[in-house]
């Protein structure tokens, strides 16, 4: 009895060793992620179980997010360590692309992608966006009180009342940069629009949160503020933890007949980092990341992601988002330094200041 209790046991133990090593000798990938980890993990289970490859997540803390791990990509270029990047956001991916960190990725998968949806050098292709809206806190703010475009903020009855997450890390600063852009390429009737928009918000004291976008709605929700500027995503799960808190999706131009001059899409984007050591397998974690499968995945998550694909956004209306801004990504991306420089400037440096942070 105790010679087969040993065999029995023997065995098992043969038997774990052997799907250790068989694991250990699967291809792997490195993937730098921005992504809310709980996402990005059963998206990554998924790929891991169809492709039998292993993929070593490296995302960073929750403030940091995606400028973290651009810095760390940065860091890294002369010896890289990531195969792909899968950001939250664009902005800051467009920026390692023109920097020469991340490489082209042309795929039967990818050789019909949108251009709206992808960098002229295919360097970076973008999927499931969330919106860029307004949050507030109903038990204070009567909804048809609720301003309809960003400019609203800027009313003195909201003075004191308003926040938003630092511009110096992640979304909020891709927004600002797309406002210069769009602003300055919309005739709007003022020299200067983004300017007169900065310094209008620090003449209504907002208040920049160290805390981020996800921090925009905490505050709401404890009674600080009563409206904010942030992502759908965080509205969402503010919500689902029991937050008494609504949004709405504002124009940037204040006429509704203006197509292309409503709600901002901001879009998950996924990149192939040159020189990765893992090159093939990185190929095989893009155009999974990239596929119609993730997009719903990304769409029926907390985050509820926004499908970018058309056939896949008609499964999906309650989703939707009537004219979206026509952004020219470039151009944004450009502007965002510049942006954010100033809004740092006026509204940080200023008497509107709070503590300096971080945001996704």
């Amino acid at each position: 009895m105790l010679r087969r209790a040993w065999w029995a046991g023997s065995l098992v133990l043969l038997l774990v060793l052997a799907a250790c090593e068989r694991d250990d000798a699967r291809p792997r990938v490195v993937l730098y992620v921005s992504v809310d980890e709980p996402i990005a993990r059963e998206v990554v289970a998924a790929f891991e179980a169809a492709h039998h490859i292993s993929v070593d997540i490296v995302g960073d803390t929750e403030l940091k997010k995606t400028t973290g791990l651009v810095n760390r990509l940065r860091a890294e270029a002369d010896r890289p360590v990531a195969d792909v990047f899968w950001s939250s956001e664009v902005f800051q991916t467009i920026e390692l692309s023109r920097e020469g960190i991340l490489d082209e990725h042309l795929s039967e998968a990818t050789k019909d992608w949108p251009r709206q949806w992808r960098d002229g050098q295919r360097r970076w292709h973008a999927l499931a966006a969330r919106a860029r809206v307004i949050a507030y806190a109903p038990a204070r703010v009567a909804p048809a009180d609720v301003p309809t475009t960003w400019w609203g903020l800027t009313d003195p009855r909201w003075k004191g009342r308003i926040v938003m997450a630092d511009p110096r890390f992640g979304t909020t600063g891709g927004h600002l940069g797309a406002i210069k852009a769009w602003c300055d390429a919309t005739p709007l009737g003022a020299a200067d629009f983004y300017g007169t928009f900065i310094h209008a918000l620090a003449a209504n004291e907002a208040r920049v949160l160290a805390s981020g976008n996800a921090g925009v709605v905490e505050s709401i929700g404890r009674g600080e503020a009563d409206l904010g500027m942030t992502d759908t995503d965080d509205v969402w799960a503010a919500q689902a933890r029991g937050l008494d808190i609504e949004l709405v999706y504002p124009r940037h131009h204040h006429d509704p007949s203006f197509a292309g001059g409503g709600t901002l899409l901001i879009p998950n984007t996924v990149a192939r980092v040159r020189g990765g050591p893992n090159p093939e397998a990185a190929k095989s974690l893009i155009d999974f990341l990239l596929s119609e499968r993730v997009e719903r995945m990304l769409a029926e998550s907390l985050s509820r992601n926004v499908p970018l694909r058309r056939s896949l956004a008609a499964e999906f209306p309650q989703l939707a988002v009537d004219d979206p801004l026509v952004v020219d990504w470039d151009e944004a991306a450009a502007n965002r330094r510049a942006a954010v420089g100033e809004a740092v400037a006026v509204l940080m440096d200023g008497p509107a200041s709070a503590a300096g942070g971080a945001g996704r």
